[in-house]
Protein backbone atom coordinates (compact mmCIF):
# COMPACT_ATOMS: atom_id res chain seq x y z
CA UNK A 1 0.00 0.00 0.00
CA UNK A 2 1.30 3.44 -0.99
CA UNK A 3 2.28 5.97 1.67
CA UNK A 4 0.08 9.06 1.21
CA UNK A 5 0.49 12.31 3.14
CA UNK A 6 -2.23 15.01 3.16
CA UNK A 7 -1.39 18.74 3.11
CA UNK A 8 -4.33 21.11 2.81
CA UNK A 9 -5.88 20.21 -0.53
CA UNK A 10 -2.84 18.35 -1.85
CA UNK A 11 -1.71 14.81 -1.42
CA UNK A 12 1.79 13.40 -1.56
CA UNK A 13 2.36 9.77 -2.64
CA UNK A 14 5.57 7.90 -1.89
CA UNK A 15 5.71 4.51 -3.59
CA UNK A 16 7.83 1.42 -2.84
CA UNK A 17 10.51 0.11 -5.23
CA UNK A 18 8.47 -3.06 -5.72
CA UNK A 19 5.23 -1.20 -6.54
CA UNK A 20 4.49 0.18 -10.01
CA UNK A 21 2.37 3.33 -9.69
CA UNK A 22 0.32 4.81 -12.55
CA UNK A 23 -1.10 8.35 -12.16
CA UNK A 24 -3.76 9.59 -14.54
CA UNK A 25 -5.12 13.17 -14.47
CA UNK A 26 -8.04 14.05 -16.65
CA UNK A 27 -7.46 10.85 -18.62
CA UNK A 28 -3.82 11.60 -19.24
CA UNK A 29 -0.98 9.43 -17.86
CA UNK A 30 1.12 11.75 -15.73
CA UNK A 31 3.32 9.39 -13.71
CA UNK A 32 4.19 5.79 -14.53
CA UNK A 33 6.87 3.65 -12.83
CA UNK A 34 8.01 1.92 -9.61
CA UNK A 35 9.19 3.81 -6.55
CA UNK A 36 7.71 7.18 -7.59
CA UNK A 37 7.12 10.16 -5.31
CA UNK A 38 4.93 13.10 -6.34
CA UNK A 39 2.21 15.59 -5.34
CA UNK A 40 -1.31 15.43 -6.71
CA UNK A 41 -4.82 16.62 -6.07
CA UNK A 42 -7.17 13.90 -4.97
CA UNK A 43 -10.16 15.30 -6.86
CA UNK A 44 -8.51 15.01 -10.27
CA UNK A 45 -6.16 12.03 -9.77
CA UNK A 46 -6.74 8.42 -10.74
CA UNK A 47 -4.13 6.17 -9.15
CA UNK A 48 -3.28 2.48 -9.53
CA UNK A 49 -0.57 0.52 -7.76
CA UNK A 50 0.62 -2.79 -9.23
CA UNK A 51 3.06 -4.94 -7.18
CA UNK A 52 5.94 -6.15 -9.35
CA UNK A 53 7.74 -8.33 -6.80
CA UNK A 54 7.66 -12.17 -6.76
CA UNK A 55 4.70 -13.47 -4.81
CA UNK A 56 3.97 -16.91 -3.38
CA UNK A 57 0.50 -18.35 -3.85
CA UNK A 58 -0.20 -21.43 -1.71
CA UNK A 59 -3.08 -23.57 -2.91
CA UNK A 60 -4.78 -26.72 -1.66
CA UNK A 61 -7.43 -28.58 -3.61
CA UNK A 62 -8.87 -32.08 -3.87
CA UNK A 63 -8.71 -34.38 -6.85
CA UNK A 64 -9.86 -37.92 -7.65
CA UNK A 65 -7.64 -40.65 -9.04
CA UNK A 66 -8.52 -43.23 -11.66
CA UNK A 67 -9.49 -45.71 -8.93
CA UNK A 68 -11.93 -43.19 -7.40
CA UNK A 69 -9.80 -42.20 -4.42
CA UNK A 70 -9.76 -38.62 -3.14
CA UNK A 71 -6.36 -36.96 -2.98
CA UNK A 72 -5.45 -33.61 -1.44
CA UNK A 73 -2.91 -31.64 -3.47
CA UNK A 74 -0.73 -29.02 -1.76
CA UNK A 75 1.15 -26.75 -4.18
CA UNK A 76 2.80 -23.36 -4.31
CA UNK A 77 3.01 -21.11 -7.38
CA UNK A 78 5.48 -18.25 -7.58
CA UNK A 79 4.42 -15.46 -9.96
CA UNK A 80 4.97 -11.79 -10.70
CA UNK A 81 3.37 -9.04 -12.76
CA UNK A 82 5.58 -8.70 -15.83
CA UNK A 83 3.54 -5.98 -17.54
CA UNK A 84 2.01 -3.55 -15.00
CA UNK A 85 0.21 -1.54 -17.68
CA UNK A 86 -1.66 -4.60 -19.00
CA UNK A 87 -2.34 -5.85 -15.48
CA UNK A 88 -3.70 -2.46 -14.42
CA UNK A 89 -5.88 -2.42 -17.54
CA UNK A 90 -7.22 -5.96 -17.05
CA UNK A 91 -7.55 -5.99 -13.25
CA UNK A 92 -8.65 -3.36 -10.79
CA UNK A 93 -5.41 -2.18 -9.10
CA UNK A 94 -6.83 1.31 -8.41
CA UNK A 95 -6.16 2.84 -4.98
CA UNK A 96 -7.97 5.45 -2.95
CA UNK A 97 -6.26 8.85 -3.42
CA UNK A 98 -6.75 9.71 0.23
CA UNK A 99 -5.77 6.43 1.96
CA UNK A 100 -3.71 4.51 -0.63
CA UNK A 101 -5.73 1.30 -0.13
CA UNK A 102 -6.91 -0.85 -3.03
CA UNK A 103 -10.49 -0.32 -3.87
CA UNK A 104 -10.85 -3.88 -5.14
CA UNK A 105 -9.13 -7.22 -4.51
CA UNK A 106 -6.82 -7.70 -7.50
CA UNK A 107 -4.51 -10.17 -5.79
CA UNK A 108 -7.46 -12.38 -4.93
CA UNK A 109 -8.50 -12.33 -8.56
CA UNK A 110 -5.00 -13.32 -9.61
CA UNK A 111 -4.98 -16.09 -6.98
CA UNK A 112 -8.28 -17.45 -8.16
CA UNK A 113 -7.09 -17.41 -11.77
CA UNK A 114 -3.85 -19.25 -10.97
CA UNK A 115 -5.52 -21.72 -8.58
CA UNK A 116 -8.28 -22.65 -11.00
CA UNK A 117 -5.82 -23.06 -13.86
CA UNK A 118 -3.43 -25.19 -11.78
CA UNK A 119 -6.30 -27.26 -10.37
CA UNK A 120 -7.65 -27.95 -13.83
CA UNK A 121 -4.34 -29.39 -15.05
CA UNK A 122 -3.76 -31.33 -11.79
CA UNK A 123 -7.23 -32.88 -11.98
CA UNK A 124 -6.59 -33.84 -15.57
CA UNK A 125 -3.39 -35.73 -14.82
CA UNK A 126 -4.63 -37.35 -11.59
CA UNK A 127 -7.83 -38.59 -13.22
CA UNK A 128 -5.72 -40.90 -15.38
CA UNK A 129 -3.44 -42.06 -12.54
CA UNK A 130 -4.11 -44.67 -9.88
CA UNK A 131 -3.71 -43.85 -6.22
CA UNK A 132 -0.60 -45.99 -5.78
CA UNK A 133 1.06 -44.43 -8.84
CA UNK A 134 0.04 -40.95 -7.74
CA UNK A 135 1.53 -41.46 -4.30
CA UNK A 136 4.68 -42.94 -5.78
CA UNK A 137 5.44 -40.64 -8.74
CA UNK A 138 2.51 -38.25 -8.79
CA UNK A 139 4.28 -35.25 -7.29
CA UNK A 140 6.67 -34.87 -10.21
CA UNK A 141 3.98 -35.56 -12.76
CA UNK A 142 1.55 -33.07 -11.24
CA UNK A 143 4.28 -30.42 -10.93
CA UNK A 144 5.30 -30.80 -14.57
CA UNK A 145 1.71 -30.76 -15.73
CA UNK A 146 0.81 -27.65 -13.71
CA UNK A 147 3.97 -25.82 -14.84
CA UNK A 148 3.35 -26.72 -18.48
CA UNK A 149 -0.33 -25.80 -18.25
CA UNK A 150 0.35 -22.41 -16.70
CA UNK A 151 3.01 -21.62 -19.30
CA UNK A 152 0.57 -22.52 -22.05
CA UNK A 153 -2.39 -20.67 -20.52
CA UNK A 154 -3.15 -17.64 -22.78
CA UNK A 155 -4.98 -15.69 -20.09
CA UNK A 156 -1.87 -15.17 -17.99
CA UNK A 157 0.23 -13.28 -20.58
CA UNK A 158 -2.89 -11.40 -21.60
CA UNK A 159 -3.22 -10.28 -17.99
CA UNK A 160 0.47 -9.40 -17.69
CA UNK A 161 1.22 -12.30 -15.35
CA UNK A 162 4.39 -14.45 -15.52
CA UNK A 163 4.75 -17.73 -13.62
CA UNK A 164 8.22 -18.05 -12.08
CA UNK A 165 8.07 -21.51 -10.43
CA UNK A 166 5.70 -24.29 -9.45
CA UNK A 167 6.18 -26.57 -6.44
CA UNK A 168 3.98 -29.46 -5.39
CA UNK A 169 4.42 -29.98 -1.71
CA UNK A 170 2.46 -33.18 -1.16
CA UNK A 171 -0.21 -35.53 -2.41
CA UNK A 172 -2.18 -36.94 0.50
CA UNK A 173 -5.03 -39.46 0.39
CA UNK A 174 -7.84 -39.53 2.91
CA UNK A 175 -6.80 -40.37 6.48
CA UNK A 176 -8.50 -43.79 6.42
CA UNK A 177 -6.90 -44.69 3.11
CA UNK A 178 -3.56 -43.36 4.26
CA UNK A 179 -3.71 -45.51 7.40
CA UNK A 180 -4.67 -48.53 5.30
CA UNK A 181 -1.77 -47.87 2.96
CA UNK A 182 0.62 -47.37 5.84
CA UNK A 183 -0.29 -50.71 7.43
CA UNK A 184 1.51 -53.00 4.91
CA UNK A 185 4.48 -50.68 4.86
CA UNK A 186 4.59 -50.58 8.64
CA UNK A 187 4.27 -54.35 8.78
CA UNK A 188 7.05 -54.70 6.25
CA UNK A 189 9.17 -52.25 8.20
CA UNK A 190 8.39 -54.16 11.39
CA UNK A 191 9.29 -57.42 9.67
CA UNK A 192 12.51 -55.88 8.42
CA UNK A 193 13.21 -54.58 11.92
CA UNK A 194 12.48 -58.01 13.41
CA UNK A 195 14.64 -59.64 10.76
CA UNK A 196 17.43 -57.19 11.50
CA UNK A 197 16.99 -57.89 15.22
CA UNK A 198 17.13 -61.64 14.62
CA UNK A 199 20.15 -61.22 12.37
CA UNK A 200 21.86 -59.11 15.01
CA UNK A 201 21.05 -61.74 17.62
CA UNK A 202 22.30 -64.47 15.29
CA UNK A 203 25.46 -62.50 14.66
CA UNK A 204 25.83 -61.93 18.39
CA UNK A 205 25.31 -65.64 19.09
CA UNK A 206 27.78 -66.53 16.35
CA UNK A 207 30.30 -64.10 17.77
CA UNK A 208 29.76 -65.45 21.25
CA UNK A 209 30.23 -68.98 19.90
CA UNK A 210 33.40 -67.89 18.11
CA UNK A 211 34.61 -66.23 21.30
CA UNK A 212 33.79 -69.36 23.30
CA UNK A 213 35.59 -71.52 20.73
CA UNK A 214 38.58 -69.20 20.84
CA UNK A 215 38.59 -69.35 24.63
CA UNK A 216 38.30 -73.16 24.53
CA UNK A 217 41.07 -73.37 21.94
CA UNK A 218 43.17 -71.05 24.12
CA UNK A 219 42.50 -73.26 27.14
CA UNK A 220 43.37 -76.40 25.15
CA UNK A 221 46.56 -74.78 23.89
CA UNK A 222 47.36 -73.64 27.41
CA UNK A 223 46.74 -77.16 28.75
CA UNK A 224 48.93 -78.62 26.01
CA UNK A 225 51.69 -76.19 26.81
CA UNK A 226 51.30 -76.94 30.50
CA UNK A 227 51.59 -80.65 29.66
CA UNK A 228 54.73 -79.91 27.66
CA UNK A 229 55.98 -77.85 30.59
CA UNK A 230 55.28 -80.71 33.01
CA UNK A 231 57.02 -83.16 30.68
CA UNK A 232 59.96 -80.81 30.33
CA UNK A 233 60.10 -80.33 34.08
CA UNK A 234 60.00 -84.14 34.56
CA UNK A 235 62.74 -84.54 31.97
CA UNK A 236 64.75 -81.84 33.69
CA UNK A 237 64.11 -83.47 37.09
CA UNK A 238 65.16 -86.90 35.75
CA UNK A 239 68.19 -85.41 34.12
CA UNK A 240 69.05 -83.58 37.31
CA UNK A 241 68.48 -86.78 39.37
CA UNK A 242 70.64 -88.74 36.95
CA UNK A 243 73.33 -86.10 37.18
CA UNK A 244 73.07 -86.12 40.99
CA UNK A 245 73.14 -89.93 40.99
CA UNK A 246 76.16 -89.92 38.71
CA UNK A 247 77.82 -87.34 40.94
CA UNK A 248 76.93 -89.40 44.02
CA UNK A 249 78.30 -92.55 42.33
CA UNK A 250 81.49 -90.73 41.50
CA UNK A 251 81.72 -89.46 45.03
CA UNK A 252 80.91 -92.92 46.44
CA UNK A 253 83.50 -94.51 44.17
CA UNK A 254 86.06 -91.95 45.22
CA UNK A 255 85.09 -92.38 48.86
CA UNK A 256 85.26 -96.16 48.52
CA UNK A 257 88.62 -95.93 46.81
CA UNK A 258 89.85 -93.56 49.49
CA UNK A 259 88.41 -95.86 52.20
CA UNK A 260 90.05 -98.89 50.59
CA UNK A 261 93.31 -97.03 50.33
CA UNK A 262 92.98 -95.92 53.94
CA UNK A 263 92.03 -99.45 54.99
CA UNK A 264 94.95 -100.85 53.05
CA UNK A 265 97.22 -98.29 54.63
CA UNK A 266 95.78 -99.00 58.06
CA UNK A 267 96.13 -102.75 57.50
CA UNK A 268 99.67 -102.28 56.30
CA UNK A 269 100.45 -100.15 59.33
CA UNK A 270 98.68 -102.67 61.58
CA UNK A 271 100.64 -105.53 60.05
CA UNK A 272 103.83 -103.61 60.41
CA UNK A 273 102.93 -102.64 63.96
CA UNK A 274 101.97 -106.22 64.78
CA UNK A 275 105.19 -107.41 63.27
CA UNK A 276 107.09 -104.80 65.23
CA UNK A 277 105.22 -105.64 68.43
CA UNK A 278 105.81 -109.34 67.81
CA UNK A 279 109.47 -108.67 67.20
CA UNK A 280 109.60 -106.55 70.32
CA UNK A 281 107.69 -109.15 72.31
CA UNK A 282 110.02 -111.87 71.07
CA UNK A 283 112.98 -109.69 71.86
CA UNK A 284 111.55 -108.84 75.28
CA UNK A 285 110.71 -112.48 75.94
CA UNK A 286 114.13 -113.52 74.84
CA UNK A 287 115.68 -110.87 77.03
CA UNK A 288 113.50 -111.92 79.95
CA UNK A 289 114.28 -115.54 79.32
CA UNK A 290 117.94 -114.71 79.12
CA UNK A 291 117.74 -112.67 82.31
CA UNK A 292 115.80 -115.38 84.06
CA UNK A 293 118.27 -117.92 82.87
CA UNK A 294 121.09 -115.72 84.03
CA UNK A 295 119.30 -115.17 87.37
CA UNK A 296 118.80 -118.87 87.71
CA UNK A 297 122.39 -119.50 86.82
CA UNK A 298 123.43 -116.98 89.40
CA UNK A 299 121.25 -118.46 92.13
CA UNK A 300 122.14 -121.97 91.22
CA UNK A 301 125.50 -121.57 92.82
CA UNK A 302 124.28 -119.78 96.01
CA UNK A 303 123.65 -121.67 99.30
CA UNK A 304 120.25 -122.15 100.89
CA UNK A 305 120.59 -119.54 103.61
CA UNK A 306 121.43 -116.85 101.07
CA UNK A 307 118.42 -117.82 99.01
CA UNK A 308 116.20 -117.57 102.11
CA UNK A 309 117.57 -114.12 102.75
CA UNK A 310 117.02 -113.04 99.20
CA UNK A 311 113.51 -114.43 99.31
CA UNK A 312 112.71 -112.46 102.40
CA UNK A 313 114.13 -109.37 100.82
CA UNK A 314 112.04 -109.83 97.73
CA UNK A 315 108.98 -110.53 99.85
CA UNK A 316 109.56 -107.38 101.81
CA UNK A 317 109.92 -105.42 98.64
CA UNK A 318 106.55 -106.73 97.45
CA UNK A 319 104.71 -106.16 100.74
CA UNK A 320 102.50 -103.11 100.98
CA UNK A 321 103.83 -100.09 102.84
CA UNK A 322 102.66 -99.80 106.47
CA UNK A 323 102.74 -96.26 107.81
CA UNK A 324 101.34 -96.97 111.31
CA UNK A 325 100.19 -99.98 113.40
CA UNK A 326 97.43 -99.75 115.93
CA UNK A 327 97.50 -102.44 118.64
CA UNK A 328 94.24 -102.89 120.50
CA UNK A 329 94.11 -104.29 124.07
CA UNK A 330 92.57 -107.49 122.82
CA UNK A 331 95.42 -108.06 120.37
CA UNK A 332 97.97 -107.18 123.00
CA UNK A 333 96.38 -109.53 125.48
CA UNK A 334 96.39 -112.30 122.93
CA UNK A 335 100.03 -111.69 122.04
CA UNK A 336 101.01 -111.66 125.66
CA UNK A 337 99.13 -114.86 126.23
CA UNK A 338 100.96 -116.50 123.35
CA UNK A 339 104.29 -115.24 124.62
CA UNK A 340 103.56 -116.75 128.09
CA UNK A 341 102.61 -120.03 126.57
CA UNK A 342 105.70 -120.09 124.48
CA UNK A 343 107.87 -119.34 127.47
CA UNK A 344 106.41 -122.15 129.54
CA UNK A 345 106.87 -124.64 126.80
CA UNK A 346 110.47 -123.70 126.46
CA UNK A 347 111.02 -124.22 130.16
Amino acid sequence: MADITRRLGWRHLRGAPTAHVRHHRSGQLVHDGPGLSFWYRSLTAALSEVPVDDRELAMTFHARTSDFQDVAVQATVTYRVSDPAIAAARLDFSIDPDTGAWRGAPLEQLGSLLTETAQQHALDVLARTSLAAALMDGVAAVRERIAGGLDAEPRLPATGIEVVAVRVVALRPEPEVERALRTPAREQIQQDADKATYERRAVAVERERAIAENELASQIELARREEQLVDQRGTNARREAEEHAAADAVRATAEASRTVRLADAEATRAVRLAKAEAEAARGLGAARAEAQAAWLRVHADVDVATLHALTGTRLAENLPRIDSVTVSPDVLTGLLSRLDGTSEGSA
